[in-house]
């Protein structure tokens, strides 16, 4: 860019590919000088993705890259940075705007640009959300492929998990108007990110809403008339930060809700789960609610964060590394500052930062038979007593998870 200005570099993505399309257009017409790039996925069978460059007033070019080890999500990676640094280098972009197809997750996009972009920046992630279709995506286990929206032969997510972590991943918003959305739905949003800031987008005039419409929301809400959306697109984006945010060590997880026929019950415990017992819960945990995440801890692995991920009735449950409290004093150096931080706040004095910490969102939650079915998975009080050495000899029921 003129004068030596990195170039900003807003990141828009989300499944809801009317919402997305809405918020690029409206970039495109209230950012003097942007660009917007998109490379089309949906041509990988014909062994190329479609790369798209427009602005305000058209498109200024069109061209093709080849798939890269028959993966359209890998061309769209090594063609993304050289296009952006093209547009820096000519210095007339203000803005550059990467509208991902849909099911392309922001965070890899993010990381991207960020690692390897010259005379870049990351200044915006944002998701675009249709309302009315929360819930139904959030409730769709079908897989990505099924729907033809795979990013690579090898891409086995669900719409539902990935659509939740680009909503999760992006601190903005922006909300296509949505005539079909009602209270309960945009409750449902506003508690399973509550920190989001919501952008509220009407086609052909001014913002419209206040973001969640319930009044109760801990996320903050603006109208597009009075240029949150451009605001938001030029205001800044911390990759690493993010990136930190998304561990299930240091997440911030969403707190106790209750709105709209909408709730969010948090289970926090110190005691280790039974391997068996909660194994035989999981089906039934996976469908108490639209939503689940966290971490938690088993007895047979008490040195091994795990993360819970469950949406659309599908689970995944992944080592996360180690908790802290497994740590000899000299390897605690290597570990990030906000790691280190989320650890002391909640410190155990027997167990460390070994906990369950696990968010369920849903409409109808049945908070109580949760809990129940939770405390149920967990060591019994002679079981705890026998010690660790007993619990790593419980059966391993877990290793098919893990693939150990």
């Amino acid at each position: 860019m003129a004068g030596g200005a990195d170039l900003p570099v807003a990141i828009v993505g989300g499944l809801h590919s009317d919402a997305r399309k809405a918020a690029v257009r409206r970039l495109l017409d209230t950012v003097p000088g942007s660009v917007a790039l998109h490379h089309d996925l949906s041509t990988a069978g014909r062994g190329t993705v479609v790369r798209t460059v427009r602005d305000a007033t058209g498109t200024l070019s069109h061209g093709d890259a080849p798939l890269v080890n028959d993966c359209a999500c890998c061309a769209l990676r090594e063609d993304l940075v050289p296009e952006l640094e093209r547009l820096a280098d000519a210095g007339s972009t203000r803005l550059a705007i990467v509208e991902l197809w849909d099911s392309v997750e922001p965070r890899a996009m993010a990381e991207v640009v960020a690692a390897h972009g010259e005379g870049l920046v990351v200044s915006a992630v944002i998701t675009a959300v249709d309302p009315a279709l929360v819930l139904p995506y959030l409730g769709n286990g079908d897989d990505l492929a099924d729907a033809g929206l795979a990013a690579a032969a090898s891409d086995r997510r669900t719409i539902a998990d990935t659509w939740a972590r680009q909503m999760e991943y992006a601190p903005v918003l922006a909300l296509a108007h949505s005539p079909l959305a009602d209270d309960e739905d945009r409750a449902l949003l506003a508690q399973l990110h509550p920190t989001a800031q919501h952008v509220t987008i009407e086609e052909g005039g001014e913002g419209a809403g206040t973001g969640t419409g319930t009044g109760t929301s801990t996320g903050t809400g603006a109208r597009d008339g009075s240029g949150a959306l451009a605001a938001a697109a030029l205001a800044g984006f911390d990759v690493e930060a993010a990136a930190a945010r998304q561990h299930p060590a240091c997440a911030l997880l969403p707190q106790e809700a209750d709105d709209r026929g909408v709730a969010t019950y948090v289970w926090h415990r110190r005691r280790p789960f039974h391997p068996g017992r909660l194994y035989e819960a999981l089906e039934e945990l996976c469908c108490a609610a639209v939503r689940s995440r966290g971490r938690f801890w088993l007895a047979d692995r008490p040195d091994t964060l795990l993360a819970w991920d469950a949406a659309g009735g599908a689970l995944c449950v992944e080592s996360a590394g180690p908790w802290l409290a497994s740590l000899a004093d000299a390897d605690w150096e290597g570990v990030p500052p906000l790691r280190r931080a989320a650890a002391a706040l909640d410190w155990d004095p027997r167990h460390g930062d070994r906990c369950q910490h696990l968010v369920f969102v849903s409409p109808a939650l049945d908070r109580d038979g949760i809990e129940r079915l939770l405390d149920s998975c967990l060591l019994t009080d002679a079981e705890y007593g026998v010690g660790p050495a007993a619990w790593k000899r419980l059966p391993p029921v877990f290793d098919t998870f893990l693939e150990v």
